[in-house]
């Protein structure tokens, strides 16, 4: 169904339920890339620099790392994985990265664990669905 697939990853939020909706998605398409991208925010890079004095490519290489049990689970289903990393504010460095890059669908992880009417959706993530002119799909 899906070519070129961006997947938006969050540390803190769960993607158990992730891998196969990636699946679903790419269904008969042979060569469907998905990208893992992974925003490093400007405050965690400036304070890794500060006291730990770890850059954004020490920070790249860590979070790799804390990646590979779920880009494994990904290349086991089949899927071909791509993992790029990012610094600066969340929202606007995904925003970016859709501009810049021909994505087919967003994929996201959603941080709301109680249901709450009034925002049901995460900040970034309704920032993101609300300022893209391709398909949004939230995963809970």
């Amino acid at each position: 169904m899906y070519k070129n697939i961006l997947l938006a990853y969050d540390f803190d939020n769960s993607f158990n339920n992730v891998p196969e909706e990636l699946q679903n998605l790419t269904a008969g398409v042979d060569d469907a890339e998905i990208t893992v991208f992974h925003v490093i925010p400007e405050s965690e890079l400036e304070t890794s620099v500060r006291y730990d004095n770890k850059h954004f490519e020490d920070l790249a290489h860590e979070k790799s790392e804390l990646l590979e049990p779920f880009v494994n689970k990904l290349e086991d289903l089949g899927l071909n994985v791509n993992i790029r990393f990012s610094t600066g504010y969340i929202k606007n460095s995904i925003l970016s990265e859709i501009k810049e890059h021909s994505y087919d669908i967003i994929v996201m992880s959603n941080t709301r664990t109680k249901s709450d009417i009034k925002n049901i959706l995460g900040n970034v993530t309704h920032k993101i669905a609300s300022n893209v002119n391709i398909p949004v799909l939230i995963v809970n």
